[in-house]
């Protein structure tokens, strides 16, 4: 016990200074190329905070495991919108940019009900070889989107003079961290995250099991929760900063990489074939995904009672599974 609770302490150092290091190369990695912090918390931040989703759901899925791979991504998309954006928001009232209402909130909501009608409709309760591949496609036009927009950011960056002759402060920023720099310090803090988060994963587990938690109990609690330990620590810390584009893009384009890229390629190893508790649970998740767009119809900004009632949905939907599954 003594060195789960180690693990955890260490794990949860790691999170912390790692998130700070990728959070602040990553803005830098942003300034640098003229590319909007929006656009690098899509990608590169939530691509980079979806690894240990990506490990765990692919070796799952070679495994033979199945429903651990698919309850992993979809636990993972509720906890990210209601838990990680909820928290936020009670630290700081989070904003909702005009492209996430505009572009990703759309796509998200969108793919996930092609992934309904693929789950539930054209092949009951499982995804074949066609359908993954139908989600990796997706996710390449998805990427091939964020770099015209990318591109089209920098154009305009340069056209206004904001990247050649930049302010005082910026000039001094960069001259503080060119970008190998910011690209050194974004890679450390998300070698830090990742391996934080798995160190904390593996004490919390530990503890679990000591205190007489079940295996499965765990796998549906801490492993869930424990994979989205890098998106949590990053978005709060982004949020801290002022870096809303970062907190906000990087939930949203985590959610959208899990689906389209990790459910595509895990279901691509081996079939994913859902069980019956799964429309409910692809129902919270859209269900989690239109209370954010709502908020974003109705106000420029996540307030803090709003982030408490995420934040009550999703303990109300823990209490829910540990129920079910109890």
């Amino acid at each position: 016990m003594a060195l789960d609770i180690f693990l955890c302490l260490i794990g949860t150092l790691m999170l912390v200074k790692g998130a700070d290091l990728f959070v602040g190369g990553s803005r830098s990695i942003a300034a640098a190329l003229g590319v909007s912090p929006l656009v690098i918390g899509l990608t590169l931040v939530s691509m980079g905070t979806s690894a240990p989703e990506a490990s765990v759901s692919i070796t799952g899925a070679a495994n033979g495991l199945n429903d651990m791979s698919l309850g992993n991504i979809v636990g993972s998309n509720i906890f990210n919108t209601l838990f990680i954006i909820g928290v936020s928001a009670v630290i700081i009232p989070v904003a909702i940019g005009p492209d996430i209402k505009k572009y990703d909130l759309p796509v998200l909501m969108f793919l996930y009900a092609v992934l309904a009608v693929f789950a539930f409709a054209v092949t009951p309760y499982r995804l074949d070889i066609y359908e993954s591949v139908a989600l990796l496609v997706l996710f390449a036009g998805y990427m091939m989107f964020l770099f015209l927009r990318a591109k089209k950011q920098a154009k305009r960056a340069i056209a206004e003079g904001t990247v050649i002759r930049t302010g005082e402060k910026q000039t001094e920023r960069k001259k503080k961290f060119p970008i190998w720099l910011s690209v050194v310090l974004a890679a450390v803090g998300l070698a830090g995250i990742i391996f934080g988060g798995k160190f904390t994963v593996n004490g919390a587990s530990g503890l679990a099991r000591a205190w007489g938690m079940s295996d499965g109990l765990v796998g549906l609690t801490i492993v869930a929760v424990g994979t989205s330990l890098p998106e949590l620590v990053t978005s709060i810390v982004a949020a801290v900063k002022g870096e809303n584009d970062i907190a906000v893009g990087n939930v949203i384009g985590s959610n959208i990489f899990n689906i389209v890229f990790i459910l595509g390629a895990s279901s691509a190893v081996s079939s994913a074939v859902f069980n019956g508790d799964a429309a409910a649970d692809f129902i919270v998740m859209f269900a989690a995904c239109t209370v954010v767009a709502v908020i974003s119809l109705v106000s420029d900004k996540i307030t803090r009672w709003q982030g408490v009632l995420m934040i009550g949905l999703y303990v109300g939907y823990l209490a829910y599974i540990i129920i079910r599954n109890g």
